[in-house]
């Protein structure tokens, strides 16, 4: 089962996210094998941490809270609160095997919020700027609960362009980057 994890920062969190770092990363050092993609969002000067992104293939929704709950970050208080759904990996790929590489381009997370009438099942036309792209969907799998993509773009306006954006209740367009270990 596949999931997204998003943490947002709390307000004032980004030295003790700094203080750690190197938690956070053997964290995920220890799911690197579930791991489809990973990141931290960003604020508008394109360095400052606003968030931290995971998808991964997990067990079952215990396993997805106890990643989401049990992360260092989470545990000190770095976080404001957590997005955990279920998601379908459309692209049946990581983000490893994006064929844009790992730089260039503005990246970004889009995150549409939203019931009823599942929208933007299919893959958009222009999938060659997808790193990851997929529903969100209740804990049993059968509700659709949004939609939510990773994706090259030249602006914020052209990624959160990639959904349907009158068929959400909310869309949210947050830079991001690919995450992990520097090399």
């Amino acid at each position: 089962m596949e999931f997204l994890c998003y943490h947002r920062d709390r307000s004032g969190s980004l030295a003790l996210r700094d203080e750690l770092i190197e938690e956070h990363w053997s964290y995920m050092d220890r799911y690197a094998k579930e791991m489809i993609a990973r990141g931290p969002t960003l604020a508008d000067d394109g360095d400052t941490a606003t968030g931290s992104v995971h998808i991964l293939d997990l067990p079952d929704p215990a396993a997805a809270r106890a990643f989401a709950f049990d992360e260092p970050n989470h545990q000190a208080g770095v976080y404001r609160d957590v997005l955990l759904r279920r998601w379908r990996n459309t692209l049946g790929r990581t983000m490893w095997d994006f064929p844009g590489g790992r730089t260039g381009g503005n990246r970004y997370l889009v995150l549409g919020l939203g019931t009823g009438q599942a929208v933007d099942l299919a893959l958009p036309s222009d999938r060659d700027e997808l790193i990851a792209y997929g529903p969100l969907l209740s804990d049993d799998g059968d509700t659709w609960l949004g939609t939510a993509a990773l994706l090259r773009a030249p602006d914020p306006e052209t990624a959160g362009a990639v959904l349907t954006r009158d068929r959400y209740a909310d869309v949210e367009v947050h830079t991001w980057q690919f995450g992990g270990r520097p090399a």
